[in-house]
């Protein structure tokens, strides 16, 4: 009995002392009439937003910092489904595999943010952003 006390707060203290996991970045999409953000955007920087319009456009919005937002621009909106791709650079550092892309001279190093990616759709009709109906059938 004694022996398993000891491991039991052996083990406590090794969960103690383990450094803790941050949870992954889960954005979510919102939207008002003209334009598509995410919240949630905790622990995400660099952010890059590639939209493909129903015509075949490609429209790339970045953000440094906070979240990119896509706005419907004009006249020459389009109706139908848009898709985008969100790229961004996470808080979490993974080490480098390969060591050709670790930098050069001091700028070299061991260690690169986690990459975080997401991608979805939104639909604009009569030159709004909608939120789709559940179709039943």
């Amino acid at each position: 009995m004694r022996n398993y006390f000891r491991t039991c707060v052996v083990a406590g203290l090794a969960a103690l002392a383990m450094p803790a996991f941050a949870a992954s970045p889960e954005p979510v999409q919102q939207h008002n009439s003209n334009a598509v953000w995410f919240e949630n955007w905790v622990g995400l920087s660099n952010a890059t937003m590639k939209v493909l319009t129903p015509q075949g456009d490609l429209i790339e919005v970045s953000a440094a910092s906070g979240t990119p937002v896509f706005r419907l621009g004009g006249d020459a909106v389009v109706d139908g489904v848009y898709r985008y791709e969100l790229v961004a650079a996470s808080d979490e550092m993974i080490e480098i595999r390969n060591p050709m892309d670790n930098g050069r001279g001091d700028a070299a190093r061991n260690t690169m943010n986690k990459p975080f990616s997401m991608n979805g759709m939104f639909v604009v009709s009569r030159n709004v952003i909608i939120t789709p109906e559940d179709i039943k059938e």
